[in-house]
């Protein structure tokens, strides 16, 4: 990390030479900084850059204060958590704020400022976040990346203004937690013989064929968070008003699970080669509580995200421990016995402090009392919830997963493109939600799976620049939606991040380097 702040340091200090479609006798302006600010003036002179950092600042925190500035204008209480006034004079910068989120967001924008070019116009800016969910997920089982990666990722979500870090943890590939309770977790299944996660999955084999080996195996390829680590990247990310949320996942997608504890698995097996966990076994909910309440200690976020998406189900059909469960608990089919199982679930989570998000198939079969849905296969799971009274964070896949490709002749292509324009035009209060239901949309969150991206440069071309999307479309006003213009201020933040050390794909020239 000492190089990514050298990098930063550096960027804030010096002209980077980005690229800009309009005068920049004046410098960098409020209406060059992503996301956009909802509201800015200028006003006479400009400061040089490098001399940015040094101005002294004066800071109000007062509610008071900043509802004069806002005007009348009316905020929810999260909102008013993150608005801010600021202003760049020639001498001294002020900010106002109702918290201190508020206070880290005006710094950000006086960074981002200080970047972009050599001098920055003395200005003034108000502003505050569309959304209260604003987040990136990074799937970290297919292929690991180590915590110093993580930490490069969280810097550049809080230059974005970007307050959710989704850690997809565990999955069929790796588990990626220390678990103090179940070893084999990580000394066994954090670990496996082929790195590649396609060659592995294509290598076959059930669950004592050699998917997984012992950590310390020459070869081995794979990796796991320490509590240390994850202390460390909790620590890292609060300071960045970041909030860090962990999904366990259940029922599906645990075949690394069932390899370390083979128990946990079905007495009767319709398709050996599903990853489900069995539901009717009482063991495999002493599994998950045991985890789980690691999982709570060491993660102080209020939600815990279960997945629960795309479970088989077909051994369930066949498992006496499934249909004896069905019948003990008057079920009807297997969806219902995942609804049982995902609202046990949430059961204990709620005993603890917590609320669980899930995929939207936790809609099938009945949705538990107070989970918030994940929408990913389109909207329709969302506006689902929403009309049975539930939160939701909207992350269409079609829009939203970045692991697709940006253009059709780039490296290592997924599936139908998602270029920056179309993940810039996502609407997150969909057509069909009403006035009344608006507080049920959370906002949105860029997901990047990585059963195609292995190594960390190419992590980091599929988030970048589209990330800045996210991060715009989930605090700026809808009303200042303009693709030509947020093309300008990516492509100039682009070459911003490079020099910072990032790899940022070239979305106008359809390039890619590491």
């Amino acid at each position: 990390m000492r190089r990514l702040y050298y990098l930063l340091v550096c960027a804030l200090a010096l002209s980077c030479g980005a690229p800009k479609d309009k005068d920049t006798a004046q410098g960098a302006q409020p209406g060059d900084i992503i996301p956009a600010p909802v509201e800015y003036a200028l006003t006479s002179g400009s400061v040089e850059s490098a001399k940015v950092a040094q101005l002294p600042q004066k800071v109000k925190i007062s509610e008071k204060a900043l509802s004069k500035r806002l005007n009348g204008k009316e905020l929810t209480d999260w909102q008013l958590k993150g608005a801010y006034w600021l202003e760049v004079g020639k001498k001294t910068v002020k900010i106002e704020a109702a918290d201190e989120e508020g206070v880290f967001y005006a710094r950000q924008s006086l960074k981002m400022l200080a970047a972009l070019d050599s001098t920055v116009t003395c200005c003034t800016i108000l502003d505050w976040p569309r959304f209260q969910y604003r987040g990136l997920m990074l799937d970290v089982s297919r292929n690991f990346q180590d915590k110093e990666f993580v930490k490069k990722q969280l810097e550049m979500m809080a230059l974005l203004k970007m307050n959710r870090f989704h850690f997809h943890l565990v999955d069929n590939p790796g588990w990626r937690l220390q678990i103090d309770a179940y070893p084999r977790l990580t000394q066994f299944t954090a670990w496996r013989p082929i790195p590649d996660f396609w060659e592995w999955e294509d290598s076959g084999g059930d669950v004592s064929g050699g998917a997984f080996v012992e950590e310390g195996t020459p070869g081995a390829y794979g990796g796991y968070y320490s509590k240390e680590d994850i202390a460390e990247l909790l620590a890292f990310a609060a300071e960045r008003q970041i909030e860090v949320i962990p999904e366990i996942e259940m029922p599906g997608h645990n075949y690394e699970t069932r390899a370390a504890y083979p128990e946990l698995v079905c007495s009767l097996m319709k398709a050996p080669d599903d990853w489900e966990l069995c539901p009717g076994k009482e063991s495999t909910y002493e599994f998950l509580e045991n985890v789980l309440l690691e999982v709570f200690e060491m993660f102080p976020s209020p939600y815990i995200h279960i997945g629960g998406d795309e479970a088989g189900k077909r051994n369930w059909e066949l498992c006496p421990d499934c249909q004896a469960r069905i019948k003990a608990e008057g079920l009807q089919n297997v969806e219902e016995l995942q609804s049982y199982m995902i609202k046990r679930m949430e059961r204990f989570a709620h005993e603890h402090g917590k609320r669980i998000i899930g995929w939207d198939e936790i809609l099938e079969g009945g949705l538990a009392p107070d989970a918030t849905v994940m929408s990913w296969r389109g909207t329709e799971g969302g506006l689902k919830a929403i009309a049975q009274g539930h939160d939701v964070i909207f992350t269409p896949s079609r829009y939203c997963y970045l692991d697709h490709q940006q253009d059709s002749l780039q490296y290592k292509p997924v599936s139908s493109p998602v270029p920056l324009e179309k993940v810039y035009s996502f609407e997150p209060l969909v057509e069909g939600i009403s006035e009344a239901d608006v507080h049920h949309v959370l906002g949105l969150q860029g997901s990047l799976w990585t059963e195609w991206v292995h190594e960390a440069w190419h992590a980091e071309i599929m988030l970048y620049p589209r990330a800045f999307a996210i991060a715009e479309v989930g605090w700026s006003q809808a009303d200042k939606k303009n693709y030509p213009d947020f093309e300008r201020r990516a492509r100039a933040w682009s070459a911003v991040a490079r020099q910072m050390g990032y790899n940022v794909y070239d979305s106008k020239n359809k390039q890619y380097t590491k």
